[in-house]
């Protein structure tokens, strides 16, 4: 790893004590913000291209809404599992330690798509989703705060905005993959028309479609090769590693648990996944119900839905720069709780589109929860507080569990009232946080 040291203020993590300065980067920060920002791109289109994979398995196995939700379950659960892994990480190789680490496993995750095929069985597949995850999850939890610690520590939140706006741009591309790649290419059987089936015809019908599902993947494991190398031979300053000795650990933890704007910032950021996830994943299960359309037309919806979120990041990137983000986000959270609610009482396609503009509302939630989370942390606390607000992401597990049994016992209309609560939890948070005084920038935790 070609990493340089140096004690000069662009070694700073977004906690650290340093002169005011102007600019959006530290000198020679440009070229590696730029690889950083593609990595955003390039695990919003992991994450969006497996949102449809909880209705093709549901297909291709046939199982119920639960069963297939078990996808999300071992994504998102990766997240949770190698976060503090991540932060142990980030303590010792530095920030671009854990970037490398994370693409080169989540590249291994997407070749493992190749044997999963050939295997045909689902738990196969559920395995190879989680480590392609594992790794996403150490690259998200280096990423997140090395981006916040390329700049001034005055713009952190913003300039984290931006590197996050790049990720719907990945997450369109995903979501184009999925509908151009995938979703044409499942038999539309359903699953009594499948177990009418001879064998012979039940494996030859599921090989081509689980061939399909693996092309993409084997295409994003090699992007995160391409990506590997690119930011293994940038040079990169960062403070050497450090030595945590476990006592340092455990008041670290007692510290972050004391926190009150970081510990209710990982709720929210709990349940911001959460919404996130139950938006995007039941998005074709609400319009295929809705306008009795296929699966392919309720995938063009989604595609347009993740459009409206990356105009939308954007947008709010402008807008952060002239009102404050906390009143944006609540602005967001209420509309967003209206629009869940309204779509489980229209249900056609006005409410589709109800549906469509959440993502709207979620745009600015992510990075605006991760940046008031972490406001006035030493740099070692703001690597195992990163380590938290990404372990919450375990809500993109957990919530579509809960919104697939309201499904499997209403229907998917009634089940966006899950979403609706989700989005008030952030308001709240919102809420609590414009009571606040900013903190001073803390020395960086021994």
């Amino acid at each position: 790893m070609s990493t340089a040291v140096s004690p000069t203020p662009t070694d700073s993590g977004p906690g650290a004590s340093t002169a005011p300065e102007r600019g959006f980067l530290h000198p020679g920060m440009t070229i590696p913000f730029g690889l950083l920002v593609a990595c955003f791109a390039a695990w919003g289109l992991a994450a969006n291209m497996t949102d449809p994979l909880v209705k093709v398995f549901r297909s291709v196995f046939s199982m119920n809404n639960v069963q297939s939700s078990l996808v999300q379950s071992a994504y998102y659960g990766a997240y949770f599992c190698l976060a503090l892994p991540a932060a142990w990480i980030n303590s010792r190789l530095g920030y671009k330690g854990g970037v490398l680490i994370g693409l080169s496993l989540a590249a291994t995750g997407g070749l493992l798509f190749i044997p999963a095929s050939h295997v045909m069985t689902y738990s196969v597949f559920l395995a190879a989703l989680f480590t392609l995850a594992s790794g996403l999850s150490i690259l998200e939890t280096s990423a997140n705060p090395f981006v916040m610690a390329m700049g001034p520590e005055h713009n952190a939140t913003r300039r984290l905005n931006f590197a996050q706006a790049f990720n719907p741009i990945g997450s369109n591309l995903g979501v184009l993959l999925a509908t151009t790649l995938i979703l044409p290419n499942v038999n539309p059987a359903t699953a009594a028309q499948r177990e009418a089936m001879t064998e012979a015809e039940l494996l030859a019908t599921r090989s081509d479609e689980l061939q399909a599902v693996m092309g993409p993947y084997v295409v994003l494991a090699c992007l995160y090769i391409l990506l590997a190398i690119s930011i293994a031979t940038v040079k990169v300053r960062e403070r050497p590693p450090k030595t945590v000795s476990r006592t340092t650990s455990q008041s670290r933890f007692m510290r972050l648990l004391a926190n009150k704007r970081y510990s209710f910032g990982v709720v929210a950021q709990y349940f911001n996944i959460s919404a996130q996830t139950c938006i995007w994943t039941y998005m074709l299960h609400y319009v295929t119900e809705a306008l009795g359309v296929s699966d392919t037309v309720a995938g063009y919806w989604l595609q347009c839905s993740l459009i409206v979120f990356l105009v939308s990041r954007f947008a709010m990137v402008w807008l952060m720069g002239r009102y404050d983000g906390r009143r944006l986000m609540v602005i967001t959270c209420v509309t967003g709780v209206c629009l869940a609610l309204f779509s489980t009482v229209s249900v056609n396609v006005v409410g589709a589109v109800a549906v469509a503009m959440l993502s709207a509302c979620i745009s600015l939630l992510f990075p605006t929860i991760y940046g008031e989370a972490l406001k006035g942390m030493g740099e070692e606390d703001t690597k195992y507080g990163a380590a938290g607000l990404v372990m919450a992401i375990i809500g993109g597990a957990t919530m579509p569990l809960v919104q697939s049994w309201v499904m499997d016992r209403s229907s998917a209309a009634v089940s966006y009232v899950v979403v609706a609560v989700c989005l008030a939890v952030c308001a709240a948070y919102a809420l609590y946080t414009l009571r606040l005084d900013d903190p001073e920038p803390a020395p960086s935790a021994a």
